[in-house]
């Protein structure tokens, strides 16, 4: 319950979620093709587990004896294992995506170029590889046809991979563009409540796939009565953390402190107002589970889908504050029909990264979504993500230090608190093996872990994926500079103007607005800071670095020579006054402050990266000066 409080804070400012918001519970439906095991299970004693968990009522019981809270019924899957590749994933919602050119996004380790078919009308998502010479398709163009132009040599395909063009073949020659290897794999593809879905396998037996299989269908995202803001990040941990952390509702009054405000516990014993929570995994089985806490219900569809409602009827926790409110007064004094939840979606990309789409439908305070754009609801959405990034960061490379699969006895998790997360862990162990099926691509190793500033980057894991944010970075910093250019020319125009031709009351308007004018480009600077962090404003180089340094890390080897050439160069700094500043440090050979900095602030490593990329490939003795910062 406590999850769909904190959620109002992200939802909107003025609908906060109190006690007397009234919640129903949604039905959850999938669409045909597609067999749902999630039926609430009845009872059955001879086959439920109870929760083997410490309590307060019990203070003796030994630690040895707390075991982790149990599923009350787990189906036997007989040893089957999960398909990862045989399920649909997300991969962007509509509103994020522009017709206008192909899109880069990664999901299971496979890279794939998303793009609009105008002579379909359609999405369609294709292997972000040109047959010709293997260059990103997701780097090209759409041309005037509507096709998919490679930047490159100019090979152009059609929506069902077909290759239409190549421009180098000679028109009186054999027709080599219709040639087999000439094909771009396509994945199937849908566009299901605004969101484009991937099917990750591209063998021609599941072209059709969406006529057998459907993905997960929720009724209230296609209700038009519902606000349904959409948002997306990317996540610099794996997607088990991710999921498991969004299932645990005891860490939102820590981690989020501040962030929100929670209802009062009955006994508060501490400041921030942790309580225990009454949790239960209802049934748990190869396509996920359901499950209990206090008067909210939960889904776990896998891969993907974590759904959380409420029902204030069935919350024994329903109190204003005093004890004296009971469910029926409750009922009495809320607005009818008021109903709102939460739907994550978690993509695995490929270790140690993963996406997150996240929407809270809700059938009030719909207006709001109207007239207040969609970037100020994301700030919110964004401070919760950046609160524990840091930390689960970590807790995901403790985790790996013990080996996944050993989880329950790396960590201790007596109470019912954690009964979410153990029955994903459990669902991950039991049908997926501990791990994510990477086709090979990957060893499963994480990559090395970046400084924290750019952790905690939300410009390129954020405002790049989203039309909305993109939009107000661009237009507030337009805006800062206009204000400085006034600020200037207010100025200007009183240095040159006579005493004699201005009056007193007009230069002291003029000198007021530059100060004003000034003072608010200053404020919204730091707004800008603020809400749109960014490791490249931190350091300041061209544009062009940051893409890179945030770039998931290929699967391939790095590129031995130029690691050769930047080893070999020779420490040179132009600059006599910066030579103190380069002392003890190798392979300095830019005498740009920033460089310098930046190896300061940060490592070598990462200074390595900078000059192999901002500067002109160092071969037949070009010395790393000519670096274009």
């Amino acid at each position: 319950m406590d999850v769909l409080r904190a959620s109002s804070a992200i939802v909107s400012a003025p609908y906060v979620l109190t006690r007397k918001t009234k919640f129903h519970k949604p039905n959850f439906l999938l669409k045909s093709g597609f067999t749902s095991s999630f039926t609430p299970p009845h009872r059955n004693l001879s086959k439920s587990r109870l929760c083997k968990t410490s309590s307060s009522s019990s203070p003796s019981l030994m630690a040895e004896s707390i075991e982790p809270p149990q599923t009350e019924v787990e189906a036997d899957g007989g040893g089957e294992l999960f398909d990862w590749y045989s399920h649909w994933y997300p991969v962007m919602p509509v509103c994020d995506l522009d017709k206008t050119k192909p899109h880069a996004k990664r999901v299971l380790g496979l890279d794939l170029v998303v793009w609009w078919d105008r002579n379909e009308n359609d999405w369609k998502v294709f292997d972000d590889t040109c047959p010709h010479r293997l260059a990103p398709l997701s780097e090209g163009r759409i041309d005037r046809w509507g096709r998919l132009q490679c930047v490159y040599h100019g090979w152009c395909f059609g929506g069902n991979g077909d290759c239409k063009i190549i421009p180098q073949a000679p028109s009186d020659g054999p027709p080599v563009h219709t040639f087999k290897k000439a094909c771009v794999a396509v994945y199937p593809s849908t566009v299901q409540h605004e969101i484009v879905w991937v099917w990750p396998n591209a063998d021609p037996q599941y072209k059709d796939i969406i006529k057998k299989k459907k993905p997960p269908y929720f009724p209230v995202l296609d209700d038009s009565s519902f606000s349904k803001v959409m948002a997306n990040r990317d996540i610099p941990y794996g997607y088990d953390i991710l999921i498991e952390n969004l299932m645990d509702p005891a860490h939102i009054p820590y981690a989020h402190y501040g962030l929100g405000r929670y209802p009062e516990p009955k006994v508060k014993v501490d400041r921030e107002g942790g309580r225990p929570y009454e949790m239960q995994i209802k049934k748990l089985d190869i396509n996920g589970y359901t499950g209990k806490q206090d008067g909210t219900g939960s889904y776990f569809i896998a891969p993907c889908i974590f759904h959380a409602y409420a029902d204030v009827d069935t919350d024994p926790e329903v109190d204003q504050g005093n004890g004296s409110a009971t469910s029926s007064e409750v009922q009495k004094d809320a607005p009818p029909n008021q109903r709102v939840s939460l739907i994550f979606m978690c993509v695995p990309v490929s270790p140690g990264n993963s996406r997150v789409i996240w929407t809270f439908p809700r059938n009030f305070g719909v207006w709001i979504d109207k007239i207040v754009p969609r970037w100020m609801f994301h700030i919110q959405s964004n401070l919760f993500f950046d609160s524990d990034l840091y930390l689960l960061h970590v807790e995901e490379r403790k985790i790996m230090e013990f080996g996944i699969t050993n989880w329950q006895k790396a960590c201790f998790v007596p109470t019912k608190s954690d009964a979410f997360v153990v029955g994903f862990r459990r669902w991950f162990n039991k049908y997926a093996g501990g791990e994510i099926d990477w086709k090979g691509k990957f060893s499963g190793a994480l990559p090395p872990s970046p400084p924290r500033e750019q952790l905690m980057d939300r410009y390129w894991t954020h405002v790049v994926n989203c039309k909305s944010c993109e939009t107000a970075y661009k237009g507030l910093n337009a805006l800062e500079v206009l204000l400085q250019i006034i600020s200037v020319i207010s100025i200007g125009i009183v240095a040159v103007t006579k005493q004699n031709m201005m009056s007193m009351a007009a230069r002291t308007t003029i000198v007021s607005t530059a100060i004003v004018c000034f003072a608010a480009s200053r404020w919204l600077a730091h707004f800008i800071y603020k809400t749109f962090p960014s490791f490249s404003l931190i350091f300041p180089l061209s544009a062009a670095i940051a893409p890179a340094l945030f770039a998931t890390p290929p699967a391939l080897a790095p590129n031995p020579i130029a690691e050769t050439v930047i080893e070999k160069s020779e420490e040179k700094i132009s600059n006599p006054s910066l030579k103190s500043d380069c002392e003890g440090l190798k392979a300095v050979n830019c005498s740009d402050p920033r460089v310098l900095l930046a190896v300061k602030k940060f490592n070598l490593k990462t200074f390595k990266a900078i000059v192999f990329l901002e500067c002109q490939t160092p071969v037949n003795g070009t010395g790393a000066d000519e670096c274009v910062l």
